[in-house]
C-alpha cells in the first residue's frame, strides 16, 4: 500500500529502482529524518568502538618512514611553493599529490605525533561511511539496506589495514573523493545534461585520482549504477545490456582522466617493478587466486596480515583453475538472472571492476595481495549481499525478527574481530609477529621484525630474524643490510662488513648499505675503503637530505683521518648546510676548525658556535661533544673554560667506560693547563 503523504517533484525523481523493488518512494517525513539520524549515530559509534584505540598507536616500520617520519617533503614548511611542488613529486613510486598534501597538513598540526595522523585517518573513514549511507539512501529510497551495507563497509576486518595504517592515507582520501563523486553523480542523474550539475563529477573524480590512482575504473562503476539503482537504461537496454550512447558520452571526460592518470602512474611505478619480470601466466594465476581469496575473506575474515608474500613456485594449476571456474560460474549465474536480481549484477561487477587495477596483472611490489586493496571494491559485495538478504527474505514467516537478529550477530561479530585485528597495529613488533603467525616463508615480515628488534636493542633476536629473512630470500638486500647493522651493534664489524658488501653486490646503488659499509670500514681502520664507499654513496640520490648530510659528514671525518683537512672541511660545510640541527656534521666541522694544524683552515669562533649548538642539541652531557667544545674554547683563547669543560667530559667518559676518549681528554687537558690549544695529529674527534 502506498503512503498518502505528499511527495515533492524532487522526491518523485528519487524513485529510481524503488518501483521495481516494491518499496515505498523516498519521502522526507519526520520519522525518516529521525531514523536516518539514528543510523548515522549508530555508524559513528561502531566505527569508534573498533578504531578509537588507534589514536594511541605509533608509526610502524613499514612505509610509514617513507611517507612521514623520514620524509623531508612531508616535514617541510607548509608554504605555497612547497604545496605546489608536491604536484611534481613522485612519492614512494606513486604520484598522489593530494595525499602528500594531507600528510603535510598533519605534520603542520601534529609534528611527528603518530596519534594525530591516525585520528585524521579515522575521521576520513567515518565521513566515508556516512557518505556511503547517504548515497545509497538517495539512490534507492530506502534506509535499512543502505544502513547495513554501510555498517559492513565501516567495520569489516578487511578495512583495518586501510584505516589504521598511516601510509594508507591514500585509501582514506581517495575514498572520500570517491564518495563525493558518487554523490555529485546522483545529483547530476536527477537532471542529466545539466552542465552545472555535471562539472563537480569530474572535479571530485580528478581529486580522487590525485589521492590514489586505483580509482581509474570509477567510470565503469557509474555505468553499473546507471543500470541499478538509478534505472537509466531502457527496458530493452536492460534485457540485452546494451549501454545507451548517451551514458557513454557523458563518461568520456572521466575516461580521459583515467587514461591520463593511468599513464602517469605507470611512469611513477616503473622503479617499483620487480627486478626480474614476473611471467604473465604467474600474474594471471595470482589475480584469479586473489579474487577468490578476497571473496572468502569477506565472509570469513581470519588470518589477516599486512603482507602476503608471492608464492616462490607459483600456484598449482588446480588452484588457479578452480579459482577461474568459481569466478566464471558466479559471473555466469549472476548474468543470467540480471533482470530479476540487478543488485547482484551491480555488486559483483563493482567488485571485479574496482579490483582490476590492483589485482596484480601489473605487478608492483612483492605482495600476492593486500587487504587494503579491498577498501572500495568490497562495497560491491556489501551491496549485493545486503540487497540479496533484504529481497530474498520477503517470503520468510518471521522475516523482521530473523533479519534483525542476523544483522545484530553479524555486526557484533565484526566489531569484535575488527577490534582485535586493529590491536595488532599498536606497534611494529606486534604487527610482524602476527604476520609471521598468519603466513609462511615471509621474508619481508622477518626482516621488518629484525629491524624492530634492533631498534629495541634486542640484537640477538634481530640477528635471528634477519638471518631467517636471508634464508628465505638470498637476494634480499635490505635483510643483508639489517643483519650488518645488528652485527655492527654487537661489535662484530668484520662480519657486518661482509653483509654490507653482499647488500651492495645485490643492489649496487643501495645508498644506506654504502654508507653503513663506509662507517664499518672507518671503525676497523680501513680509511681508504671507507672514503671509496662514501664517495660512491654521494653519487646516488638519497631519499632524505639528512642522509646526504650524514654521508658528507662521514666522508669529511674520514678525510681528516687521512690528513686531508682542507678537503674534509668542504664536505663538512656541505653537511652542516644540509642539516644545521644534526649533531655529527656540526661536531666534525667544529673539530676540524678548532684543531687543524693548517692555520688557513682554523676558525675558532665558528668552531665555538657549532660546538655550543651541538652541546645544546645533546643536552650538555655528551663527553664527545664536550671534548670538541673544549678544543674550540682553547682555540679562542679561553683555556680556563677549556680545562673545565674537558674535565667534565673526562669524568663522563670514565663513568661511561669510554677508555680511549678518557685517555685522549687527559692528554688534551695538559695542553689547556699550559695555555696551548690542541692540534689534531690526524686521529679525529
Amino acid at each position: 500500500m502506498r503512503s498518502n503523504v505528499p511527495v515533492s517533484p524532487d522526491d518523485e525523481k528519487l524513485k529510481w529502482g524503488g518501483e521495481q523493488l516494491g518499496v515505498e518512494p523516498y519521502q522526507t517525513r519526520a520519522n525518516d529524518r529521525q531514523m536516518v539520524l539514528a543510523v548515522c549515530i549508530f555508524l559513528v559509534l561502531i566505527i569508534w568502538a573498533v578504531y578509537g584505540q588507534v589514536t594511541r598507536f605509533g608509526f610502524v616500520n613499514f612505509d610509514d618512514g617513507i611517507y612521514v617520519y623520514q620524509n623531508d617533503v612531508v616535514q617541510g614548511d607548509l608554504t605555497a611553493q612547497n604545496c605546489l611542488q608536491v604536484f611534481t613529486y613522485i612519492h614512494a613510486a606513486n604520484w598522489h599529490p593530494l595525499t602528500t598534501l594531507s600528510l603535510m597538513l598533519d605534520h603542520h598540526f601534529y609534528g611527528l605525533n603518530a596519534g594525530g595522523y591516525h585520528l585524521t585517518n579515522l575521521l576520513f573513514h567515518t565521513i566515508n561511511v556516512l557518505l556511503l549511507f547517504w548515497v545509497l539512501r538517495r539512490m534507492t529510497g530506502r534506509i535499512w539496506p543502505p544502513a547495513f551495507a554501510a555498517a559492513l563497509f565501516a567495520i569489516h576486518p578487511l578495512r583495518v589495514e586501510s584505516v589504521v595504517w598511516v601510509t594508507e592515507r591514500k585509501d582514506m582520501l581517495s575514498g572520500f573523493f570517491f564518495m563525493l563523486t558518487l554523490a555529485a553523480y546522483v545529483r547530476y542523474a536527477r537532471n542529466p545534461w545539466s552542465l552545472a550539475r555535471y562539472i563537480p563529477v569530474p572535479i571530485f573524480f580528478a581529486c580522487g585520482l590525485m589521492s590514489k590512482s586505483m580509482l581509474v575504473t570509477l567510470p565503469l562503476v557509474l555505468l553499473l549504477l546507471d543500470y541499478w539503482p538509478l534505472d537509466r537504461f531502457t527496458s530493452r537496454d536492460k534485457k540485452y545490456f546494451s549501454v545507451p550512447r548517451r551514458l557513454i558520452i557523458e563518461k568520456i571526460p572521466l575516461g580521459l582522466l583515467s587514461v591520463a592518470i593511468g599513464l602517469v602512474t605507470l611512469h611513477a611505478q616503473a622503479g617499483a617493478m620487480p627486478a626480474s619480470p614476473i611471467p604473465l601466466s604467474f600474474r594471471i594465476s595470482n589475480a584469479l587466486v586473489a579474487g577468490v581469496t578476497y571473496l572468502g575473506k569477506f565472509f570469513y575474515p581470519a588470518n589477516l596480515a599486512v603482507f602476503y608474500p608471492l608464492p616462490e613456485a607459483g600456484y598449482p594449476l588446480w588452484q588457479s583453475g578452480l579459482s577461474l571456474l568459481l569466478l566464471a560460474a558466479i559471473t555466469a549465474a549472476i548474468w543470467r538472472r540480471r533482470q530479476r536480481y540487478p543488485y547482484l549484477l551491480v555488486g559483483w561487477f563493482w567488485y571485479l571492476v574496482m579490483l582490476l587495477p590492483v589485482c596484480g596483472l601489473v605487478q608492483v611490489g612483492g605482495q600476492a595481495r593486500a587487504d587494503r586493496f579491498t577498501y572500495l571494491p568490497e562495497i560491491g559485495l556489501s551491496l549485493a549481499f545486503t540487497w540479496a538478504m533484504a529481497e530474498g527474505s520477503r517470503a520468510w514467516r518471521y522475516r523482521l525478527k530473523l533479519l534483525v537478529t542476523g544483522a545484530t550477530l553479524v555486526i557484533v561479530s565484526l566489531v569484535l574481530v575488527a577490534h582485535a585485528q586493529a590491536a595488532y597495529w599498536h606497534d611494529s613488533g606486534l604487527l610482524w609477529q602476527h604476520t609471521l603467525a598468519c603466513t609462511t616463508r615471509n621474508a619481508v615480515a622477518e626482516k621488518n621484525l629484525a629491524s624492530y628488534m634492533l631498534a629495541q636493542g634486542r640484537t640477538v633476536e634481530a640477528i635471528t630474524h634477519a638471518k631467517a629473512a636471508i634464508a628465505i630470500d638470498p637476494n634480499y638486500e635490505e635483510a643483508e643490510n639489517c643483519l650488518g647493522d645488528a652485527l655492527s651493534s654487537e661489535g662484530k664489524l668484520d662480519e657486518a662488513i661482509t653483509h654490507y658488501q653482499e647488500a651492495v653486490k645485490i643492489k649496487p646503488d643501495y645508498f644506506d648499505a654504502l654508507n653503513n659499509l663506509g662507517q664499518a670500514f672507518m671503525q676497523t681502520g680501513r680509511v681508504d675503503e671507507a672514503i671509496d664507499s662514501f664517495q660512491k654513496a654521494l653519487k646516488l640520490q638519497p631519499a632524505k637530505i639528512s642522509d646526504e648530510s650524514a654521508v658528507q659528514s662521514n666522508l669529511g671525518a674520514a678525510l681528516i683521518l687521512k690528513g686531508q683537512t682542507e678537503a674534509a672541511v668542504l664536505h663538512l660545510q656541505k653537511a652542516v648546510a644540509l642539516a644545521p640541527d644534526s649533531v655529527s656534521p656540526a661536531c666534525n666541522l667544529a673539530w676540524a676548525l678548532a684543531t687543524s694544524s693548517n692555520a688557513a683552515i682554523r676558525d675558532g669562533n665558528l668552531a665555538l658556535q657549532l660546538s655550543k649548538h651541538a652541546d645544546q642539541l645533546t643536552g650538555g652531557n655528551n663527553p664527545k661533544v664536550l671534548n670538541i667544545l673544549a678544543a674550540a674554547e682553547a682555540e679562542t683563547g679561553d683555556f680556563s673554560g677549556a680545562t673545565t669543560t674537558a674535565a667534565t667530559a673526562l669524568q663522563l667518559a670514565r663513568d661511561q667506560g669510554n677508555v680511549p676518549l678518557a685517555e685522549m681528554l687527559s692528554k688534551e687537558i695538559t695542553f689547556y693547563q699550559a695555555g696551548q690549544p690542541f692540534r689534531d695529529p690526524g686521529q679525529g674527534p
